[in-house]
């Protein structure tokens, strides 16, 4: 069982820019694929940016050269650095680990960004 918890969200200005954390209860060192979601209102969750056990990394085209996903297996943590905000960034943004072949999600932490 891992257990995330996300913390990092709020409101911020286009332009702005947040870190979102994501703590989990296991040694993320023996978890595989960690990952930012987000879902907006209305619309289906979809995939910000991923990171494998290796450091690859994935993103979304969308926040390509914006956002900058990374991991520190010391604090099982992992962050999704955000900048340059646009309004269509907001949405609530869940951490996703994958372990042992089973998916975890974390509770989401809203983002807003005003224009």
């Amino acid at each position: 069982q891992v257990q995330l918890v996300e913390s990092g969200g709020g409101l911020v200005q286009a332009g702005g820019s947040l870190r979102l954390s994501c703590v989990a209860s296991t040694r993320t060192f023996s978890i595989n694929d960690m990952g930012w979601y987000r879902q907006a209102p209305g619309k289906q969750r979809e995939l910000v940016a991923d990171i494998s056990s290796g450091g690859s990394t994935n993103y979304a085209d969308s926040v390509k050269g914006r956002f900058t996903i990374s991991r520190d297996n010391a604090k099982n943590t992992v962050y999704l650095q955000m900048n340059s905000l646009k309004p269509e960034d907001t949405a609530v943004y869940y951490c996703k680990a994958v372990w042992l072949g089973l998916n975890y999600w974390g509770q989401g932490t809203q983002v807003t960004v005003s224009s």
